[in-house]
C-alpha cells in the first residue's frame, strides 16, 4: 500500500475521506472541490449528521463523468484528540473504505493537526496497514479487495515530518504483521523447528544476528525445566537467541526480551478441554512479539542493544511427557515441583531468562507471554497484565502504551503471595493455587531475575481478537511489538 502527501488533485477522485471536528465548517477546506463541499453540506443537512467523535457516514457523489465514494468521519473536539484516538479514527474510516471496495483514498482534514506531524504520519500509516491486514492464505477464494493508495491532501510544502512519521509507522506496522502471521499460522505449520527457521529469515531480512541451540546443547547447559516441558512432543525444542547491537558505547545497557514460545499447548497430562485447545497455536504470541520487535528495532536502527531469547517447544502427551508430581531442576539450579503440567510456560521462561542473564549478560529483562487465564479473568481482552520490580522503568512502558494504544494494567507484586508457591519437597511449586493466578505466575518468574530490573507482560487476553475492531482484524493482534519497540525507542 502506498501512503503519501499530495497537494494537487487528479480529475477523478475514487474515494474521499473527510475528517472534521464537531461543529466545523467545510468552507475553510481549501483543497476540497467545491462540488463536494456542496454535496456534503446537503447530505449533512438532510441526514442531520454532526461530526461527533467516531461517527462515520458514507454516500456516493454522482456527477456527469464519474462517481466518488464519500466517507465522513467525526473527530469530535479536536483538543481532546490523542495519537491513539487519531489512529482509531483512521482505522474505522479505512475499514469503511475497505467495505466500499475503495482503491484510492484521498484524506481531507478539516482542522489543524492536533498532534505532532511525525505522530500524525505514524498513526496514519499504522492504521492503514494494520486495518488492511487479513490472514487468508488458506482460503480457496480470495474475496478481499485491498486499498492500494492513501493520499493525504495537504496545502503545504513542508511535509518532511509527516513523511518521517509515515515511514516510522510503516515499520511498526510491518513488524507487527510479522508477529500476526506467525501466530495465525496453525501448529502443523509453525512448530519449534519452523519457528526457528522463521526467526532466521527475519534476521536475514531485517538485519540482526541469530543463533539456534538444539537439544544436545540444551542438555549440556542444563536447561532441564525447558526440556521437561518439551519431552512429550516429537518436535525437538529450539532455543532461539537474537541479537541487535545499535549502541557502541561500552557502558550502554543490554535489554533482554524473553518471549514465551509454546508453539502448541495441549496442557500435557493436565489436558485442556477441546474448546480450550482450539486456539493454543497462539501460545507462542510472546515469541512472535519479540521476533517482530527485533525486526522493528533493526529496521529503525535504534541506538540500543537488545538480546531476545525464545525457548520454543510443544507441550504434548506421550510416554515420555512430564507429569504432575515430577520435580525438575532449572538452569540456575532451583528445583520446581510440578503441580500442573498446564502451567508450562513459566518453566520455559525461567530457563530462557537465566540464559539471557547468565550467558548474554543482559542488564534488564522484559518477558512477554500468553501466560495465564487468570489475567483474562481479571482484565478481559482489552488490557495486558503487568508486574514489575522497577517502577521507574514501568513508567516508561506506560508512556509507550499510551502512544501505541496497547493498554496495560499493573498487578500488585505482593510479597505475601509468594507463600502460595512454597513446596514441601522442592524450592518452588509451579502454580500457587486457584487465587491470584496472574500475580503468582509473575512472582514465580521474579524468583529467577535476581536484582535485574524486570517487567512481566501477560498477553493471554490481548493476543487475539474474535472480531475486527479498530486496527485489529480477526485473529492475532501482534500485541507487544509496537509497545516494546516504543519502549526501546524511548530508551535510546
Amino acid at each position: 500500500m502506498k501512503i503519501d502527501v499530495i497537494r494537487k488533485l487528479p480529475e477523478h477522485l475514487d474515494t474521499v475521506l473527510i475528517m472534521h471536528q464537531n461543529g466545523g465548517s467545510l468552507e475553510d477546506m481549501e483543497l476540497l472541490p467545491a462540488e463536494l463541499i456542496s454535496s456534503v453540506s446537503s447530505f449533512i443537512k438532510s441526514d442531520d449528521t454532526a461530526f461527533k467523535y467516531g461517527k462515520i457516514k458514507n454516500f456516493h457523489h454522482v456527477c456527469a463523468k464519474h462517481t466518488t465514494k464519500v466517507i465522513l468521519c467525526g473527530a469530535g473536539e479536536v483538543e481532546s484528540l490523542t495519537v491513539d484516538k487519531m489512529r482509531t479514527l483512521f482505522a474505522n474510516s479505512l475499514r469503511t473504505a475497505l467495505k466500499l471496495k475503495a482503491k484510492s483514498v484521498y484524506l481531507f482534514l478539516g482542522f489543524t493537526i492536533p498532534i505532532s506531524d511525525v505522530a500524525f504520519g505514524h498513526a496514519l500509516a499504522e492504521a492503514a496497514l494494520l486495518t488492511g491486514y487479513v490472514f487468508d492464505k488458506y482460503l480457496s477464494e480470495d474475496s478481499f479487495s485491498p486499498i492500494e493508495t492513501i493520499h493525504f491532501v495537504l496545502n503545504t510544502k513542508n511535509t518532511r515530518h509527516i513523511n518521517k512519521g509515515i515511514l516510522e509507522g510503516r515499520i511498526y506496522a510491518e513488524s507487527t504483521i510479522v508477529a500476526r502471521d506467525l501466530v495465525n499460522e496453525p501448529a502443523n505449520v509453525i512448530y519449534p523447528e519452523s519457528l526457528a527457521d522463521a526467526a532466521k529469515k527475519a534476521a536475514l531480512q531485517y538485519g540482526f544476528s541469530i543463533d539456534i541451540h538444539s537439544v544436545d546443547k540444551l542438555r549440556r547447559i542444563k536447561m532441564d525445566a525447558f526440556l521437561a516441558v518439551a519431552r512429550g512432543s516429537k518436535h525437538e525444542p529450539k532455543l532461539i537467541i537474537m541479537r541487535y547491537h545499535g549502541n557502541t558505547d561500552h557502558n550502554s545497557e543490554t535489554i533482554g526480551l524473553i518471549g514465551k514460545g509454546l508453539t502448541y499447548d495441549s496442557g500435557g497430562y493436565c489436558i485442556k478441554t477441546p474448546q480450550g485447545m482450539v486456539n493454543m497455536k497462539s501460545d507462542m504470541g510472546g515469541a512472535a512479539a519479540v521476533i517482530g520487535t527485533m525486526a522493528a528495532v533493526a529496521s529503525l536502527k535504534l541506538r540500543v542493544n537488545v538480546v531476545a531469547v525464545v525457548a520454543a517447544c510443544e507441550n504434548m502427551i506421550s510416554g515420555d511427557a512430564y507429569r504432575p508430581g515430577d520435580i525438575v531442576r532449572t538452569m540456575n539450579g532451583k528445583t520446581i515441583e510440578v503441580i500442573n503440567t498446564d502451567a508450562e510456560g513459566r518453566l520455559t521462561l525461567v530457563d530462557a531468562i537465566h540464559y539471557a542473564i547468565d550467558r548474554e549478560n543482559v542488564d534488564r529483562v522484559v518477558d512477554i507471554a500468553t501466560l495465564t487465564g487468570a489475567a483474562v479473568a481479571a482484565l478481559g481482552n482489552q488490557f495486558s497484565a503487568v508486574l514489575t520490580n522497577d517502577e521507574a522503568w514501568l513508567a516508561q512502558l506506560k508512556a509507550a502504551a499510551e502512544f501505541t494504544g496497547e493498554n496495560i494494567w499493573q498487578m500488585p507484586a505482593h510479597d505475601d503471595y509468594k507463600d502460595m508457591l512454597k513446596s514441601e519437597i522442592a524450592d518452588l511449586k509451579n502454580v500457587g493455587g486457584p487465587l491470584a493466578g496472574c500475580i503468582t505466575a509473575g512472582l514465580f518468574i521474579r524468583e529467577f531475575v535476581g536484582d535485574k530490573p524486570w517487567i512481566h507482560i501477560d498477553i493471554a487476553g490481548t493476543a487475539g481478537k474474535d472480531k475486527e475492531t479498530g486496527i485489529y482484524s480477526y485473529g492475532a493482534t501482534g500485541v507487544g511489538v509496537r509497545l516494546l519497540t516504543s519502549l526501546l525507542k524511548n530508551m535510546e
